[in-house]
């Protein structure tokens, strides 16, 4: 039940900032007509487009996508106000962030890597280790990564 291994807490307006979550980055351009593929973080691909509007890093531009297909491990997605190839190719590395709140409860014994970081890590014993500070999956299983007490970092699975 992952939904992405970077969290970060927005800016956008209200007393208590969203927290954002990164689902999915624009990888480039589909077709003349201004649709992109996005490279989704979501366990399911198709979930990118589940959370409502997104948003980029700072909360600054909102992105309303429709999803209209699949490619290459991609989905393919409308976005609102984009109309043609320059304006999706112009999109190119944009992360996309959808807000904690939009995601569903996890179950019991489940949880999402989003809400790990800034947790702190101890070791078996209960002593302190560090703090939490990225989860990342290249394949091979989720790794943790520590920012240790002590100073450097440590990458677990």
């Amino acid at each position: 039940m992952d939904a992405t291994a970077s969290m970060t807490t927005g800016s956008a307006g209200g007393a208590r900032a969203p927290r954002l979550v990164c689902v999915g980055v624009i990888v480039g351009a589909h077709g003349v007509r201004g649709a992109v593929r996005i490279k989704s973080f979501t366990a399911e691909a198709g979930d990118v487009t589940a959370y409502g509007p997104l948003s980029d890093e700072a909360g600054t531009r909102r992105f309303v996508l429709t999803e209209i297909g699949r490619a290459r491990g991609a989905v393919l997605a409308k976005v609102e106000g984009v109309g043609d190839r320059n304006a999706a190719e112009a999109l190119r590395g944009v992360r996309l962030y959808a807000d904690r709140a939009a995601f569903p409860e996890p179950g019991e014994d489940e949880f999402y890597h989003a809400d790990l970081i800034g947790l702190a890590a101890e070791r078996g014993d209960g002593s302190p280790l560090g703090t939490v500070r990225a989860i990342a999956n290249h394949g091979a299983g989720d790794m943790i990564e520590i920012a240790l007490a002590a100073g450097g970092t440590a990458v677990l699975p």
